[in-house]
């Protein structure tokens, strides 16, 4: 499953892997020895991406820390960012 949830994201499986170990990939689920992914989960760590510039990441931090996703996911992306090495941006909880 890994395979096509790669091809659904652009991503080999091998990145996919690395998320899952750094714990800042999609969510997934175990079946048995089995890594299988929902396509929603694919679909909203994908949307997690989504930029008209660069000045939008703040504002898509400042949403995704107020609540709009699940705090296992806000997690992981913000652990993902950080080790991107992005600059550490302050989420203040209640801003627009």
């Amino acid at each position: 499953m890994t395979r096509k949830a790669g091809m659904f994201l652009g991503l080999s499986p091998r990145t996919l892997e690395k998320h899952r170990v750094l714990g800042t990939g999609p969510i997934y689920r175990k079946l048995g020895g089995r890594v299988v992914y929902a396509i929603s989960d694919l679909q909203a760590w994908a949307d997690l991406g989504v930029r008209r510039s660069t000045e939008a990441r703040s504002a898509s931090l400042r949403r995704l820390a107020s609540g709009g996703a699940d705090s296992r996911l806000r997690h992981a992306t913000m652990a993902f960012i950080a080790r991107l090495g992005a600059p550490r941006v302050q989420i203040a909880h209640g801003l627009p």
